[in-house]
């Protein structure tokens, strides 16, 4: 239960003014259908969030406790350093391209690499629970996505992005540190 709740936090907080939740915003905007973007954009986040925790699983298993705690820190540093960064407007596109499929193939793009799927890589291995790791970080993707995919083309105007990534990233590098520190104070 520990990595539900925990990916689904970290996920939930990453997600907020990440490319993923403004190509939900503008394809909703732009198509008048979010119930179909909200679709491709859970299709990717199921997709991306069972790759990492079953490669978190993988890793699990062959390190140890401190090191797989020494990744968690890690990887919450770099949510918290990259959530500093920021993003400019994605590309979504051709019109052409039936919505649940771009909404599907642009934010499971967007989802490679990203600090989302790295939290839940190392937080399937961490608590070697890639069902919970994967689940909750889905939940929290598309919890993230919902109000953009409502809101539409007013997203950025009516939430504070900027705002909530800042504060977000802050939060990622504190507990991150808070994280590295009491990894490193396993005996």
């Amino acid at each position: 239960m520990d990595a539900l709740l925990s990916a689904f936090v970290a996920a939930g907080f990453a997600e907020w003014g990440d490319k993923s939740q403004l190509i939900v915003a503008l394809l909703a905007a732009r198509s008048g259908r979010p119930g179909l973007v909200l679709a491709g954009a859970l299709t990717a986040a199921i997709l991306s969030s069972a790759a990492a925790a079953f490669a978190g699983m993988l890793i699990g298993g062959t390190i140890t406790i401190r090191a797989m705690s020494l990744l968690v820190a890690l990887a919450l540093l770099f949510a918290g350093v990259t959530g500093l960064i920021r993003r400019g407007t994605p590309s979504i596109g051709s019109p052409r391209t039936p919505v649940i499929v771009a909404a599907a193939i642009l934010c499971l793009a967007a989802e490679m690499g990203d600090r989302t799927q790295f939290i839940t890589f190392a937080l399937a291995g961490r608590f070697d629970s890639p069902a919970f790791a994967a689940a909750g970080a889905t939940a929290g993707i598309f919890a993230a996505s919902v109000p953009a995919a409502l809101l539409g083309a007013g997203f950025a105007s009516a939430v504070p992005l900027r705002a909530i990534r800042l504060t977000g990233a802050a939060l990622f590098l504190i507990v991150g540190f808070v994280v590295a520190m009491k990894a490193l104070q396993l005996s």
